[in-house]
């Protein structure tokens, strides 16, 4: 049963799982305020429901999410404007999937980058279909992390990994992540719907009390003042960046190399 049919999040309730469909395939499911405040709104209407006791993200198309819309920060700029306010909106995103009460299980596939890694990150379980390639990836176009990798990354994968993944900008294949401990599984191509809603079915029948306690318990063990400052020094060193180098000649670059191939 569709509960609500967005132009860019298709949202569907099978059980007692809500399950929320990135749907900007054209742009590998690239992020922009339409996309960030759909799913915003998706989640928070998902907390209300009392028939819904998990949630379920992936994406449409060739890819789970290649990151912030690249051509929607060139218009900021071009605007004159900052692009840290739409930024803080995709913080604030992954923060709320962070301390739902509801467990948030993600299944990547295609590509994971940037935006869509820290998407992922913020999520209690994750799952990746074989061959997903999955990375930070800011420093590939001259950008700062502004939306939680810089605070999650090591803390989620641990120190090196995190580090490598930040200051190399490679994307590894979805197997390198099970020795860490992050993801719950790896599916074969094309079974990654199909075993994401196995976990979120999973998690769903587990709901009570108890367990929206224990996920506060865990955000609280995190630290969360700390992650919160962290996640405000994250915006603060994108914008001191921003401000400082010709980033949108590089994004401008980048996206003129991409159309010509």
């Amino acid at each position: 049963m569709t509960v609500v049919s967005d132009p860019v999040v298709l949202v569907e309730q099978i059980g007692a799982v809500r399950s929320f469909v990135l749907s900007r395939p054209r742009q590998r499911n690239a992020l922009n305020p339409a996309l960030v405040d759909a799913l915003a709104e998706a989640l928070a209407a998902a907390e209300r429901d009392p028939a819904t006791r998990a949630v379920l993200i992936r994406g449409a198309g060739p890819s789970f999410c290649a990151g912030a819309d690249l051509r929607h920060l060139l218009t900021l700029a071009e605007a004159g404007e900052s692009p840290v306010p739409f930024l803080r909106t995709v913080s604030d995103l992954t923060r709320r999937i962070e301390v739902s009460p509801l467990p948030v299980v993600a299944v990547l596939h295609g590509h994971a980058v940037a935006g869509g890694l820290e998407i992922a990150l913020a999520c209690d379980a994750v799952l990746a279909e074989s061959g997903t390639l999955i990375g930070d990836g800011h420093i590939r176009n001259h950008l700062v992390p502004g939306a939680g990798s810089a605070v999650r990354m090591r803390r989620k994968l641990g120190d090196s990994m995190g580090r490598w993944l930040g200051l190399s900008g490679e994307l590894l294949p979805a197997e390198r992540f099970l020795t860490a401990g992050w993801l719950h599984s790896v599916a074969e191509p094309g079974r990654g719907a199909a075993e994401g809603l196995r976990v979120a079915e999973t998690l769903a029948a587990a709901a009570n009390p108890a367990q929206s306690a224990l996920k506060r318990l865990f955000a609280e063990l995190d630290d969360q003042p700390a992650v919160e400052a962290g996640l405000s020094l994250e915006l603060a060193a994108f914008d001191r960046h921003w401000a400082s180098h010709d980033v949108p000649r590089a994004l401008r670059r980048f996206l003129t190399r991409r159309a010509a191939s």
